[in-house]
Formats: C-alpha cells, sequence, structure tokens
C-alpha cells in the first residue's frame, strides 16, 4: 500500500511539474506534450531504480525508446495518409495500428529480446 500511494505522488508531482514548465512556453499546445508521456517515464523509472534496480530499470528504458520509435513511426503514417488522402481518421489510424505494434514487437525481437 505504501508503494502505491508512493506512486500517485510522485506521478502526481511529475506531471504536475511538466503541465507547468508546458504552461511557460509558447504555444500552449506544449501543455500536453510535457504532461503526458515523458512525466510517467521519468516517475515510473525512478521508482523502478529505487525498487528493482537500476539493471532492471535501464531494461525498462530501452523497451520504452523503442515503444517511441514505433509510435513516431506510427505517428508520421497517420499524419501523412491524413493529409495526402484525406481519409477519415478512425479509418487511418485504424489501419495503422498494426505498424506501430509489427514495429514495436519487430525492435523488441531484435534489439531487446
Amino acid at each position: 500500500m505504501k508503494e502505491l500511494l508512493l506512486r500517485f505522488v510522485i506521478g502526481g508531482v511529475a506531471v504536475s511539474s511538466f503541465a507547468t514548465l508546458g504552461d511557460l512556453f509558447k504555444p500552449q499546445s506544449f501543455a500536453g506534450l510535457f504532461g503526458a508521456a515523458p512525466s510517467i517515464a521519468l516517475a515510473t523509472l525512478g521508482l523502478t531504480v529505487a525498487t528493482a534496480g537500476k539493471d532492471y530499470a535501464a531494461a525498462e528504458a530501452r523497451s520504452m525508446i523503442a515503444g517511441a520509435v514505433a509510435f513516431f513511426l506510427y505517428a508520421s503514417c497517420v499524419s501523412w495518409l491524413s493529409m495526402r488522402y484525406g481519409w477519415k481518421a478512425i479509418v487511418v489510424t485504424t489501419s495503422s495500428i498494426p505498424l506501430w505494434f509489427g514495429t514495436a514487437f519487430g525492435l523488441w525481437y531484435v534489439c531487446l529480446r
């Protein structure tokens, strides 16, 4: 229970800090970017180092990097298809999900396994 409470507090402080940082910069749309994944990833890695050790946290960090690369390819593909062909968002996002999973699991298989 203590670890769970600690996770909530650290996660909340991290998200609030990054959201505040995002509000300081222009344009304001950066607030969402700063407040989401980076703050949660840093909080998770910090707790992992404290509870499971730095070797385990390093493996998680490498997995996060592979996931970010896969998401970048997915987002680039969705953006390109939407702008180039004007398809509906639900069609483009749904049909591009296999690219995301394929890239993530491919990177895992080649680099992280």
